[in-house]
């Protein structure tokens, strides 16, 4: 187990499964220092489901307003994380979606991610969900976005690993 800070990446998505994409990029640095984007869809990506518009309360049309491009995206991360290893509480769902917007872009990712489990023991890791949610309370976050689930993320791990 590492006693250290982790770095903590998170994705939000138009919505789960085939045909869904990266709609925001956030995540915290082992320092501190924190990323968020949202994402302008290409031409091509057209999936959307209302219920995950409905968590994350992120609409198509503030994306097409305020997006950053996919290669924007995907730079920042890559000059930021570069030769880092950062965690997800979602790795199975983050990947697909890092590797869509990576893709797109026409760059490698440039930094590797890790699901949380690979942190944690088995003992401790059922404890990450409470702590995440008291996170939200503790740092007076409100709203579901990917840098804020980063952050919150981010300090349950150090409640576990320090």
């Amino acid at each position: 187990m590492k006693s250290a800070t982790p770095g903590v990446i998170d994705v939000e998505a138009s919505g789960f499964g085939r045909g869904s994409y990266p709609i925001e990029v956030g995540y915290v640095r082992p320092d501190g220092q924190g990323w968020c984007s949202l994402v302008k869809p290409s031409e091509d990506w057209q999936h959307w489901d209302e219920q995950a518009q409905s968590v994350h309360g992120i609409a198509r049309e503030l994306l097409e307003r305020h997006g950053r491009s996919p290669l924007e995206v995907a730079r920042q991360p890559n000059q930021d994380l570069e030769g880092l290893t950062v965690y997800t509480d979602a790795w199975g769902n983050d990947m697909p979606w890092l590797h869509k917007l990576h893709d797109e872009a026409g760059v490698p990712l440039r930094y590797r991610v890790a699901p949380v489990a690979q942190l944690l023991d088995d003992r401790r890791l059922p404890d990450l969900g409470t702590l995440r949610q008291q996170a939200f309370q503790t740092l007076g976050i409100t709203r579901h976005r990917a840098s804020s689930d980063a952050r919150a993320l981010q300090w349950a791990l150090e409640q576990l690993l320090n």
